[in-house]
This record gives structure tokens, sequence and C-alpha cells, in this order.
């Protein structure tokens, strides 16, 4: 099996190919054929990322991203050793994640969760209703290089730019979303915009690795 194989069985997206796809990387890493890294990175990370586009598109829905989370989880769970055997367990980098304070809407929160943990990013969620100094406090404590805010509220919008001011002094940056929101909202608070889940984990790659 090829790291190409598994990312294309992955990208289809078929419940029986999936419940054993894991179980079949693990042998083909114990035989020697590919390297644990290789099996994450060039087949799950891509295919989620394909996954991540589609959803984008409009060409897959939640439950099939939430079913491939699913698989990547338990794949990662099988490989772990191997993936420290060979240095591939390194984190793309922390991000930390949660709703704003005096907003308790979490479904689009928990999205972008999934994708940016399919992309592996280590997410700390703070959940719903947190505030400025939380996150910021957070980020500092956990070497997060990202904060990730949503609000679904138009009156909690103004609380992210306190979160941006407390960041700002920590040097930490600030990725923000919902349906409220818009790119020039975000510009105007020092915040890096993501119109929905999958840009969310487009955008904090970037940032991550810039």
């Amino acid at each position: 099996m090829t790291s190409l194989e598994i990312c294309e069985i992955f990208s289809r997206i078929r419940p029986k190919e999936l419940k054993v796809l894991p179980s079949q990387v693990l042998a083909a890493v114990q035989s020697g054929e590919l390297s644990g890294t290789e099996a994450l990175k060039d087949g799950f990370v891509k295919g989620m990322e394909d996954i991540g586009n589609r959803f984008k598109d409009g060409r897959v829905f939640l439950p099939e991203v939430m079913i491939s989370a699913k698989t990547m989880n338990e794949a990662v769970k099988l490989l772990k050793p191997y993936l420290a055997a060979d240095g591939g367990d390194k984190e793309t980098g922390v991000a930390v994640l949660g709703t704003v304070k005096g907003d308790n809407h979490d479904i689009g929160k928990n999205i972008v969760k999934i994708m940016l943990e399919g992309r592996g990013i280590r997410v700390v969620d703070l959940g719903t209703d947190v505030s400025p100094e939380a996150f910021v406090e957070t980020a500092e404590k956990e070497g997060a290089g990202i904060i990730c805010a949503s609000a679904l509220l138009t009156t909690t919008m103004s609380v992210m730019g306190d979160i941006c001011t407390l960041a700002k002094d920590k040097g930490i940056k600030v990725m923000v979303g919902g349906a409220p929101l818009s790119a020039d909202f975000a510009e105007s608070i020092g915040a890096y915009y993501a119109a929905d889940a999958a840009a969310a984990a487009d955008v904090a790659i970037k940032l991550l690795t810039a």
C-alpha cells in the first residue's frame, strides 16, 4: 500500500473502506512498505485537505467530514509509535480555539476543530463563553501560535477586538470567524479572517508555518 493509495481510499469516504483502513495502513507500515510519516502526511493529511476543499465547495457534508476525522484519529493512534521512531510525530503547531465571551454557540467551532486536527494541528478547545484573558493566557501556557475565535452573535463581535489587543502585546496571531463576520471586520481589529471551517484550516496552516 502506498501513500497515494491511502489518500485515494481515504478521500472516497466509503464507510466500509474507512472502517478497515487504519489497520491496513498499520500492516503496511509494519511490513516496511512505507513509513508512518509517509502514511500520515502523504496519505491521511493530504486526503483530509481534499475532503476539506470539497466540504468548502458543498460536495461533501458534515457527517462525511466527521467520519473521516474519526478514521484519521484512529490511524494516528495506531501509527504513533512509528511516527515517533522516524520523527514524524511533530505537530504542525498549536491553536487555542473557542467561542467568545457572551456567546454559547459551538457547532461552527466544533467543525473548525475537526478541520484543524485533520491538518495536524493540536487544538486546545476552551469551549464557549471564553473571555479574552482566557484565550491569551491559555495560548501563552500552551505555546500556541494562533488563537481561533468564533462568534455567531453580532453583539459579541466586539469581544474579538479585545482578544486582538491582548494577543498583539504577546505576539500571538488571531484568526476570527462566524456568520456575522467579514474580512473587512477582521482587518479592522487586526485579525485574520476565515469564511468557513475549511478556510480556517488553510489560514491556520499558513500562519503556523510562516
